[in-house]
């Protein structure tokens, strides 16, 4: 059954039914992989970026939601900027470099910036600890816990919140392809 609701529900985005537009935003330090997911979702190529300078934007189409979506860079000057693309954002993507433990106290404080900030107070959060591939990345528990987060999510599955913002942690790696789908598919429920 659940195959033959999947089928209709493509079927009947490829015709234009049920199309959502979202802006999404992809924020975090830098070097924690927010270029490299773009790509990767983007043409499922795997490469070797520069640090990102300037932001930059693509159109994406997951599943029946079409995404602006804009890197804005993570270092210390791309992050004044951050503030410049909170209208009209529909959801933000906060990566977190799991396997650099000296920089999750520096990740932390933006992360909570960014949750405190009256502008993102109905948008959805879905945090991506990258690099789970690197044998010692922080497990989800513990980068909850040093990120401020534990207790503070809100569920993975399918879940009615009535009025609080979604917040919810996926663990990943962006060059295993593996985990940020089910980031995604979760953020999509979220968006309006």
């Amino acid at each position: 059954m659940s195959f033959l609701v999947d089928w209709l529900f493509d079927v009947l985005a490829s015709l234009g039914f049920w199309q959502k537009e979202a802006k999404i935003l992809f924020l975090g330090l830098d070097n924690s992989g927010k270029t490299t997911l773009l790509h990767m979702l983007k043409d499922e190529t795997l490469t070797q970026h520069a640090p990102t300078q300037h932001p930059t934007s693509e159109e994406l189409s997951i599943g029946r939601i079409n995404f602006r979506a804009f890197d804005l860079g993570g270092h210390r000057i791309a992050r004044r900027v951050w503030k410049d693309y909170y209208a009209k954002v529909d959801a933000v993507v906060y990566m977190v470099d799991a396997a650099d433990g000296g920089r999750l106290a520096e990740s932390r404080a933006e992360l909570a910036g960014l949750l405190s900030d009256d502008a993102l107070a109905s948008v959805p959060f879905l945090v991506l600890g990258n690099k789970i591939d690197v044998p010692w990345a922080a497990a989800e528990r513990d980068l909850a816990y040093y990120l401020g987060l534990a207790g503070c999510t809100t569920g993975k599955g399918t879940i009615d919140l009535a009025g609080v913002r979604p917040v919810e942690i996926f663990m990943c790696s962006v060059v295993r392809k593996m985990g940020y789908g089910e980031g995604f598919r979760w953020m999509s429920q979220y968006i309006k």
